[in-house]
């Protein structure tokens, strides 16, 4: 009874967390209206996948060594400023490339899944911020005289359910605007330029704040 009334106050905290827009939805609504539903499932796992890899490693202890260790925290938040950085920037390089020489330039066809999945996974490992949230949350709800492995990682499992049935309802939201779109006949690159436009400003923002901040 003491787990599942754990496991319920952290349900409670963590689904309020996970419909607060940030990051993590900008990729995958971006994933939605350029390539498709599978692709933005395949973000929403990557992410899910990263959020489970702090999970467990919160929950085994390793990532104390990001709230001790000022070293470790600032390579981690320098990379994961970098790499956001770089995404933001190239998406509106390319926009601006394309508004200098107008062509219709459609999403690749064939683009592997996998890469989708990386960039979710990527992003969300990147960001010690994730970390040290799960460092400062899961403790909390680990009632004594439990695994804490085990705990931890059910926590986090608890945690990526919610959060891939937010981002399911995102992605058919997403899908159902796009066919309202269509009706309207509003170019589908329209849409995806504007996309493009809000994702690539959201990097940049998101890399900066992670660059400029010390914790």
């Amino acid at each position: 009874m003491v787990i599942l009334s754990a496991v319920a106050s952290f349900a409670a905290v963590a689904g309020l967390l996970t419909i607060i827009p940030g990051l993590d939805t900008a990729l995958v609504l971006r994933s939605a209206a350029t390539r498709g539903r599978a692709h933005a499932f395949a973000t929403a796992l990557g992410i899910s996948t990263g959020a489970l890899t702090w999970g467990a490693a919160a929950a085994g202890g390793a990532t104390a060594l990001l709230t001790v260790s000022q070293d470790a925290y600032t390579a981690l938040r320098i990379g994961g400023a970098g790499y956001l950085l770089w995404m933001g920037v190239g998406m509106l390089r390319a926009l601006r490339r394309e508004s200098v020489a107008p062509e219709v330039r459609a999403e690749p066809r064939g683009v592997p899944l996998s890469g989708s999945y990386r960039r979710g996974l990527t992003t969300n490992l990147l960001n010690p911020k994730i970390g040290v949230f799960y460092t400062a949350m899961l403790p909390q709800f680990i009632p004594a005289h439990t695994p804490h492995l085990a705990m931890g990682l059910l926590l986090a499992l608890v945690h990526d359910a919610e959060g891939m049935a937010w981002f399911a309802f995102l992605i058919l939201g997403t899908e159902r605007l796009g066919a309202l779109l269509r009706r309207l006949r509003l170019k589908r690159r329209t849409v995806q330029r504007a996309m493009d436009t809000v994702t690539g400003t959201v990097l940049i923002g998101f890399g900066l704040d992670l660059a400029l901040s010390e914790h």
